[in-house]
C-alpha cells in the first residue's frame, strides 16, 4: 500500500475522488431525500434512478472508443467542469426556492452523462498509472476512497439537510469539484495517450478515414470479448453488482421512513453504515483478496451481499439495521476491489475503456430494469418483496462469479 500512496500522480488521483465522490454523494443523497418528500413515491425515486442510465444507453457504445484514444486525465478534467456547471445552475435555483422536480431530474440525467464516461476513464487512468504488482493496492484505495467518499457523505446529509437545505448541499458538491478539477490538473504535464500496437506499424492506419478507424477500434474490443470467456463471466458479474448496487437508492429512503419511522437521519445512518463498512474495508481487502483468490473473493463478497440485502428489511431492529448495512458496504468494499484488480490483470492498457464500456453498458441496462420494477414493488406491493429481487441479483452476481472457468483462463493465458 506504501508504494502505491507513495506514487505522486496516484496520490493526486485518490484524493481527487475522494473528494468529489463526497460530494456526489451529498449530491444524490440529498436529492433523493428532496424527491421522496416532495412525491412521497418510491415510483419517483424509481424514475430518478431510471434517468442515471438513459445517458449511459447512449453513450457508453461509443465512448470507449475516446477513453482508449485520448488522454484519460483531460477528460476527466472537462467532466469535472461541465458537471460543476450543471450543479451550480441548480443550486441557484434551490436557493431561490424555485427548483422543481423536473429540474431535478433533468440536472441528474447530464450529471449521469458526466459519470458514466469518468468512471471507465478514471479506472483506465488508474491502470495506466500503476504498475502491474500494485494493482490490489490501487484499486484498494480507489474504492476505498469513492465508495467511502460517496456513501459516508450520504449519513452527512442526513445530519445537516434541515440546516443548510437542499441548495446549500449542492453548492458543497460544486466545491467539491473545483478541488477535484485542480488534484488532477497536477497529476502531470502535458498530453499522454497509452500506445497501442497500430500505432507501431502505421501501414495499417494510413489509408483510414476517421470514420473507418473508429468502427476498427470498435470491433477491437468486441473481438477481445469474444476471445477471452473469462472477462465476459467478470464482466456479467460486474454488471450485476453494480446494477443491483445503484439501485438502492430507490428502497433505502424507503427503508429508513416506512419500517423504522426514523427519517433523515436514519437514512443517513444507513448511508453511515454502509460507507463505513467500504471505507475501513482497505484495512483487509488486499490480504482477503491474497489469501481466497481474486475469483473467490469475489463470490464471497456477492453471497454476504445477498444474505444482508434479503436480511436489512426484516431485522427488526435499527441498530441491526444499520450493522447489516456496515457489512454490506465491506463486502462491496472487497468485492469491488478483486473485480477492478482481476479486470486490470486481464485486459491490455490500450483496450480498458472499449471493454469496460460493454461491461457499463449491460449493467446500466440492467440497472433500467431494475429501477422500474423494485420501484413499482415497493411502491405498489412490498418493500420487503423490492428487496428480495435485489438480493437476488446479488445471487446472480455470484453465481457468474464462482463459475468453474480454470480452464479456459489457462488457454488464454497461453494464446496471448
Amino acid at each position: 500500500m506504501r508504494a502505491s500512496f507513495g506514487n505522486r500522480p496516484l496520490r493526486f488521483v485518490f484524493a481527487a475522488n475522494l473528494v468529489s465522490m463526497v460530494g456526489s454523494g451529498m449530491n444524490s443523497a440529498a436529492v433523493a431525500w428532496y424527491i421522496l418528500q416532495a412525491t412521497h413515491s418510491e415510483v419517483a425515486l424509481g424514475t430518478f434512478a431510471v434517468l442515471q442510465t438513459l445517458p449511459a444507453m447512449l453513450m457508453l457504445p461509443f465512448t470507449g472508443v475516446v477513453i482508449d484514444r485520448e488522454d484519460r486525465r483531460r477528460l476527466v478534467m472537462w467532466l469535472d467542469s461541465v458537471r460543476a456547471l450543471i450543479i451550480l445552475t441548480v443550486a441557484i435555483l434551490a436557493f431561490r426556492h424555485r427548483v422543481q422536480v423536473w429540474q431535478l431530474y433533468l440536472m441528474n440525467t447530464l450529471v449521469a452523462a458526466g459519470f458514466w464516461m469518468f468512471w471507465p476513464t478514471i479506472t483506465a487512468l488508474i491502470q495506466e498509472l500503476t504498475p502491474e504488482s500494485q494493482f490490489v493496492q490501487s484499486n484498494t484505495f480507489l474504492l476505498a476512497g469513492v465508495q467511502g467518499g460517496f456513501l459516508i457523505a450520504g449519513a452527512i446529509v442526513g445530519f445537516i439537510y434541515d440546516h443548510i437545505g437542499l441548495g446549500g448541499v449542492l453548492l458543497l458538491d460544486v466545491s467539491t469539484y473545483v478541488v477535484s478539477f485542480l488534484c488532477y490538473f497536477a497529476v502531470r504535464k502535458g498530453r499522454h495517450v497509452v500506445m497501442r500496437p497500430e500505432e507501431l506499424r502505421a501501414d495499417i492506419v494510413a489509408a483510414e478515414t476517421q470514420f473507418q478507424r473508429f468502427w476498427r477500434e470498435m470491433r477491437e474490443g468486441l473481438h477481445f470479448l469474444r476471445e477471452h470467456r473469462a472477462v465476459v463471466l467478470l464482466g456479467a458479474s460486474w454488471a450485476l453488482f453494480v446494477g443491483a448496487m445503484v439501485t438502492g437508492v430507490v428502497v433505502t429512503p424507503s427503508l429508513s421512513d416506512r419500517v423504522f419511522h426514523a427519517g433523515a437521519k436514519g437514512y443517513g445512518w444507513l448511508n453511515a453504515g454502509w460507507g463505513t463498512g467500504a471505507f475501513v474495508s482497505v484495512l483487509y481487502a488486499p490480504k482477503l483478496i491474497g489469501m481466497l483468490g481474486g475469483r473467490r473473493a469475489i463470490a464471497f463478497s456477492m453471497a454476504l451481499l445477498a444474505a444482508c440485502v434479503a436480511f436489512a428489511p426484516v431485522s427488526g431492529v435499527f441498530v441491526l439495521a444499520i450493522a447489516t448495512y456496515f457489512v454490506m458496504g465491506s463486502a462491496r468494499g472487497v468485492g469491488g476491489v478483486a473485480m477492478n484488480t482481476n479486470l486490470m490483470e486481464m485486459v491490455p492498457k490500450h483496450l480498458m475503456g472499449r471493454v469496460q464500456n460493454a461491461f457499463y453498458f449491460c449493467g446500466t441496462f440492467l440497472q433500467l430494469v431494475l429501477a422500474v420494477s423494485v420501484g413499482a414493488v415497493a411502491h405498489r406491493v412490498s418493500l420487503v418483496l423490492a428487496f428480495a429481487i435485489l438480493a437476488c441479483v446479488y445471487a446472480m452476481s455470484f453465481l457468474a462469479s464462482s463459475w468453474p472457468i480454470e480452464a479456459d483462463i489457462a488457454k488464454e493465458v497461453a494464446a496471448d
